[in-house]
């Protein structure tokens, strides 16, 4: 459980003067807000922030307040309604901070923050332009506020988030634009001031603000960096963090999902908290939904229908189409599995990988059930099982280039997460023979983890050469992601 917030005002936090600080008061009203914001009890934390502007109408940490509210409510409900309403706020905010006392450290930080979190806003919807300038503002506040205050730690949370999702970005129109005003990140540097604030602030007179630090570092290390140290750190900077919390149970299971502890990512979502006092986070359901099919529980249809029916928002329709599809599949009910193929073609939206994908996948025939069953239990972290529903079969049994392709990916994959490293480079290759002329992913990605498997080894000259073959592939699925990580990869060995 995490430690009850010290009801400490600005001015103690920094030891210095009242006086510099009479408009940016985070006070007992304001922490208060701030800890039901991280909590995702959003109604609670409108609360407090109506009390605090009856109270000091001239408080400019309320601005702040009000728009971590705007930020959770756009996260958990992905609503492109609710975004095209509330993005009309953050001017007069930064308006309200800007006029401000600039002698606080708050006063940029603010600033910076709301940008900040526009940015990644904005990015969601593909509005680069106008998250390249975000980024570029926040970045230039944060840079100017540690020149002036550099032992006032946030400002390592914004730097960090920059560092690090600026040092992996694949190219793109926000790379090329932000590229243009000299702005780079350095994923590494990232990495390491959020390790520094997850283990100092809980020492520290910023203690309140370490769900957030965690928060953006389990983003961080699990989407950004792809680490395989992701599940343990986030596992251990969020054990702290209150059971009441339905932000640690999201934080925690999706991290389970994404690195193969899927009984353990069932058993968190089975026991988050619920109630009308928390925000709604459909997202959840799509979350149980994944983590009951990569165990073949074909029950998960249920949350995936129910995803459906609340969900307001753009993302994730695609996808959820195609994974009622597969259950239909493996129901062995084609017409079903049509139906929602379909669905997954027509509607829904690609503002999102995974949309875009699932419309991909859907526009190919239907996989073979084995290779399906295989591709969930893997993700599902089932080794065994996953190699038990192929070792009958061989490549040729498959009759496409894509299928024969698939096997041998599926394979390697399997192999490599169980430690047999030289199995795992033989179906790598053969996966990069059988697919390097395909549009699927499979070989790119066979050659990036193959990669991985000889900078593990510590051979330096084969990491090399596999990291450029997935680099060189071109016009392939996750083409983006794929070359971002095994670039990441050259430069951990240029190290």
């Amino acid at each position: 459980m995490i430690k009850s917030l010290r009801l400490i005002p600005v001015f103690f936090l920094l030891s210095l003067p009242l006086s510099l600080f009479a408009n940016f008061d985070f006070n007992a009203n304001c922490l208060n807000a701030y800890k039901s914001i991280f909590e995702l009890k959003l109604g609670n934390a409108k609360a407090y922030i109506a009390t605090e502007k009856k109270l000091r109408p001239n408080n400019s940490i309320i601005p702040l307040l009000e728009n971590y509210v705007d930020y959770f409510t756009l996260i958990t409900s992905e609503s492109k309604a609710d975004f095209d309403r509330l993005k009309g706020n953050k001017s007069a905010r930064l308006d309200k901070i800007s006029d401000d006392d600039e002698k606080s450290p708050y006063c940029l930080y603010a600033q910076a923050e709301i940008n900040l979190q526009w940015a990644l806003i904005h990015g969601r919807y593909g509005e680069y332009f106008n998250a390249a300038m975000e980024i570029r503002k926040a970045n230039n506040q944060l840079l100017e506020n540690n020149k002036k205050f550099p032992n006032f730690q946030l400002n390592l949370k914004g730097l960090g988030l920059i560092n690090a999702v600026l040092g992996n970005l694949p190219d793109g129109a926000l790379k090329s634009t932000l590229a243009t005003f000299g702005i780079k990140g350095n994923l590494q540097s990232g990495l390491n001031m959020f390790e520094k604030l997850a283990d100092n602030l809980p020492k520290s007179t910023y203690d309140p603000f370490y769900e957030e630090v965690v928060f953006y570092y389990a983003y961080v290390l699990t989407d950004v960096a792809h680490s395989p140290s992701a599940y343990a750190k986030t596992m251990k900077y969020t054990e702290r963090i209150a059971d009441t919390s339905l932000l640690k149970s999201y934080l925690q299971s999706y991290v389970c999902i994404k690195n193969g502890h899927n009984d353990e990512a069932i058993n968190i979502l089975a026991k988050k908290p619920e109630g009308g006092v928390y925000q709604p986070f459909p997202y959840l359901d799509y979350l149980e939904g994944i983590a009951h099919l990569n165990k073949l529980d074909l029950s998960a249809s249920t949350y995936f229908n129910r995803f459906l029916q609340t969900n307001k928002g753009v993302n994730y329709i695609k996808d959820t189409n195609l994974h009622l599809g597969w259950i239909s599949l493996l129901k062995g009910d084609k017409s079903a599995y049509s139906a929602y193929i379909s669905k997954a073609i027509n509607s829904g939206y690609t503002y999102n990988e995974k949309d875009k994908q699932a419309q991909n996948e859907a526009s190919t025939p239907a996989p073979p059930t084995d290779l399906l069953k295989a591709r969930l239990l893997f993700d599902g972290g089932y080794l065994s099982k996953a190699l038990q529903t192929l070792v009958d079969n061989k490549a040729s049994d498959f009759a496409t280039d894509k299928d024969k392709t698939e096997y041998n990916y599926r394979l390697g994959r399997i192999y490599d997460d169980l430690g047999k490293d030289d199995l795992a480079l033989t179906s790598y290759q053969a996966t990069i023979n059988q697919g390097k002329n395909l549009k699927y992913y499979f070989a790119s990605n066979a050659a990036l983890q193959m990669g991985r498997v000889y900078e593990k080894r510590k051979n330096t000259a084969k990491a090399r050469e596999a990291f450029n073959i997935a680099i060189a592939m071109k016009n392939h699925e996750y083409e983006s992601s794929i070359e971002s990580q095994a670039k990441a990869g050259l430069r951990r060995l240029a190290n």
